[in-house]
């Protein structure tokens, strides 16, 4: 059965990640857990060598538009990158993923997964208060090591759950940089989850939770589904699909709690 559904879970996630942009890990993760019935680090050790995979295409078309903003992704990365080697560190020094530390894995989806629930439903509020409260806003040499910060949080979320780097990472961007034109947020978060997902995912590698068959499905799935979410963006309200996208996700939250 896993012939077929595994292609056709990378096309249903890569429809989703045409349609609204995020999505991806948030939705991969629990999907692989839950319907395929993979072990939760075989899942997040997958989706994160996918992500990487797929990110870099990404980054090559904002690049080429200019939607890029190199100097938020030096911030971000400066974080990110050594909280994902730490945490990488801290799982292989455990010495393998006994039934505790795999609880602790599957509620750190969870959480994550809420988070990206939380931030694709109140993104326009919390940005709507910045702006009413411009005082809000930080500035200068805050607004750098606040970033650094969030970057070093995301880092660690990500190599634990796979998840975090799209919808969680644009909403924080967001609230940091409140100036940016839409596609300047999706081409930042886009860039700087490259070296994040590339170095989370050779961590795994090394810790041995990559699948590389499902790799190659999961991809096959995914390119058209992109291309035709993509497609399909014009037609259908962003509102309706990021509020089905929302409900999913949180009954898959629930669901890995239970």
């Amino acid at each position: 059965m896993s012939l077929w559904l595994e292609p056709l879970s990378g096309f249903g996630v890569g429809l989703l990640v045409g349609l609204t942009g995020v999505g991806g890990g948030s939705l991969m993760t629990p999907l692989l857990t839950l319907l395929l019935g993979y072990a939760a680090p075989v899942a997040v050790g997958t989706d994160l060598a996918f992500a990487a995979i797929t990110k870099s295409f990404g980054t090559v078309a904002h690049r080429s538009h200019g939607h890029v903003q190199w100097h938020i992704v030096r911030r971000l990365t400066l974080g990110a990158l050594p909280a994902a080697l730490v945490t990488i560190l801290f799982l292989k020094r455990l010495g393998g993923i006994d039934e505790s530390t795999l609880h602790v894995i599957k509620l750190t989806i969870a959480a994550s997964v809420l988070l990206t629930v939380l931030s694709l439903l109140f993104r326009a509020r919390l940005l709507a208060a910045l702006r009413a409260h411009p005082n809000w806003q930080l500035t200068g040499r805050a607004q750098a090591i606040a970033t650094v910060v969030v970057g070093a949080l995301i880092g660690a979320l990500v190599t634990i759950s796979s998840i975090g780097a799209g919808a969680v990472g644009a909403t924080l961007i967001l609230m940091l940089y409140p100036q940016l034109k839409p596609a300047e947020v999706a081409g930042t978060d886009i860039a700087y989850a490259v070296p994040l997902t590339a170095i989370a995912a050779l961590g795994h590698i090394w810790l041995e939770t990559v699948h590389w068959a499902l790799l190659g499905s999961l991809l096959i799935g995914s390119l058209p589904g992109i291309w035709l979410g993509a497609k399909l963006t014009r037609h259908l309200p962003e509102r309706i699909v990021r509020g089905a996208l929302a409900a999913t996700l949180t009954l898959a939250a629930v669901k890995l709690v239970g």
